[in-house]
């Protein structure tokens, strides 16, 4: 892999984007993934991580505003909006104002946006980027503002929040102006310059149920399909790391691990070839209290142990690379994710 990021490095150097143009950005985060998680995941996959391709690593701190243990809700806007807030919340701030997030800013700056998610796409996280909401479990409401927004392209379950709504209401009938996809090929074809794929009508499966499409091959699709002479801000959740390490199943957050992974090696690639694409890989909390307490590396083998059924308030890691990356070293509050990718575009 590194002789092939040396010589795509050139390529990229000499036929980069032009240098006025700024740079697109693709935020990656592995939900409820600490260090212990990431570290069970490369001994399980041959002692290997495309991680270890990244240029600088830093630490955030993910308490929320009201508490040391975060929810998904607060941290997700605490890294979309710069704000620390309460567990639970979304897109709000303390002082009950309504945020702006990374997103909606670089949609203001005539980028391209969009979403890609292995939860409900209503769900935490994602929600974070578009929606403002008191309860992170209205989700019909946050599917509504959802249909109310600017999102290029956005890819997720929970369709039944759109088309089997208490009010009756069919929002995708309402958002005429977006093609939505029933399939992954379907996906790949089309042409689209609005496109909406929600993959299953609720909670999609884990990766070892048989989830489909992988997340690997729905960020190559969906990274091709952003990209165009302007910039792009991309957010792509593995979001079932948190469910698995929830459930204190090992196999469960390795399986997830090994596609996020995967994930992430087709974004790197992307960037590299780019030339002009940061790439950000990081966490909202860390879930399960994990640590390992025994494997075998040569057979790729790991134990471990849980701590608790719910998250835990260990600082996350924060992987960098392409231009500007330089700025996600050190140890910060996740709040500053926010601030840096906001420096990065005003630049």
């Amino acid at each position: 892999m590194k002789k092939n990021i040396i010589l795509l490095l050139f390529t990229s150097i000499s036929f980069g984007q032009s240098e006025d143009k700024l740079p697109n950005i693709i935020l990656m985060i592995g939900d409820g993934m600490g260090l212990s998680h990431i570290t069970a995941g490369m001994y399980a996959n041959n002692n290997k991580t495309i991680l270890e391709e990244f240029e600088y690593i830093g630490l955030s701190k993910t308490h929320s505003l009201n508490y040391l243990i975060t929810d998904s809700a607060a941290s997700g806007t605490a890294m979309a909006s710069g704000v620390k807030t309460l567990n639970r919340v979304v897109g709000i701030d303390e002082n009950n104002k309504k945020t702006k997030s990374i997103l909606e800013i670089c949609k203001e700056k005539k980028y391209n946006v969009g979403l890609v998610v292995t939860s409900e796409i209503v769900h935490a996280t994602p929600a974070s980027f578009y929606a403002k909401v008191q309860s992170r479990y209205n989700y019909e409401d946050i599917a509504l503002q959802l249909s109310e927004h600017d999102v290029d392209l956005f890819v997720g379950g929970g369709k039944d929040y759109f088309n089997k709504r208490k009010d009756k209401r069919n929002l995708l009938e309402e958002m005429s102006d977006y093609t939505f996809i029933d399939s992954f090929d379907e996906f790949k074809n089309s042409s689209s310059k609005k496109i909406g794929f929600l993959t299953y009508p609720g909670k999609p499966p884990s990766k070892a149920l048989g989830r489909k499409p992988s997340l690997d091959d729905l960020t190559e699709i969906s990274l091709k399909k952003m990209s165009s002479e302007r910039p792009f801000f991309m957010m792509i959740e593995s979001s079932q790391i948190d469910w698995g390490a929830h459930d204190n199943s090992l196999t469960y957050v390795l399986s997830e691990l090994k596609e996020f992974d995967s994930a992430i090696s087709k974004a790197l690639e992307f960037a590299i070839a780019d030339g002009n694409t940061l790439i950000i890989v990081t966490s909202d909390h860390e879930t399960g209290g994990l640590s390992l307490s025994g494997g075998n590396v040569k057979k790729s083998r790991v134990k471990a142990d849980f701590s608790t059924g719910g998250h835990s308030g260990s600082m996350v890691p924060v992987f960098s690379y392409g231009p500007n990356s330089e700025l996600f070293s050190g140890i910060y509050d996740n709040t500053s994710i926010f601030d840096k990718m906001l420096e990065i575009i005003k630049n």
